[in-house]
């Protein structure tokens, strides 16, 4: 299958999806933050002082995958149906785990909504706790699984789906 976002003279174009059919469709991302003691300790206690660390991230999230289309420039608007955003803590990684789910019943994907969603909550905690430590850092970002669609389900090996 070749590149769709181009047209016929190497130009950017935006993918026509209007004769494909609409079916539901999902997709989940995981990323991950690792962070200095100190911080997992004040997430974990919740002793941040901003606030609720991952309860704000988790808002950032969604707000995050429903404006995707504002910030990637070839995605469709889409009419999320579902948003989900769930955290683990990891003690023995110092380390913050991010699984981002967003649905639609569309015509197109909702991957990169879900890469969004886990991205703009990852930069959450991170400008939450940059206070205690500038130094964390943010990864691990890709795409676990997603279903509907012409290729139906796709899941990316060794990554690990939220429980």
């Amino acid at each position: 299958m070749g590149l769709t976002h181009f047209d016929e003279h190497g130009k950017a174009v935006m993918v026509d999806v209007t004769e494909k059919r609409d079916t539901v469709r999902e997709a989940t991302a995981v990323g991950k933050i690792t962070v200095s003691q100190a911080v997992y300790d004040a997430v974990e206690q919740g002793k941040i002082g901003k606030g609720d660390v991952l309860g704000v991230a988790t808002t950032a999230g969604i707000m995050g995958a429903k404006r995707t289309a504002e910030l990637i420039p070839m995605c469709h608007i889409l009419p999320i149906t579902n948003c989900r955003v769930r955290f683990e803590m990891v003690p023995e990684e110092r380390a913050v785990y991010c699984w981002c789910t967003v649905k639609v019943t569309g015509k197109t994907g909702v991957e990169m909504e879900a890469l969004t969603g886990v991205s703009v909550a990852l930069l959450t905690v991170y400008d939450m706790c940059k206070a205690l430590d500038k130094t964390m850092e943010i990864g691990g970002i890709s795409l676990c699984k997603k279903t509907g669609g012409k290729s139906g389900t796709v899941e990316n090996p060794g990554k690990r789906m939220p429980d």
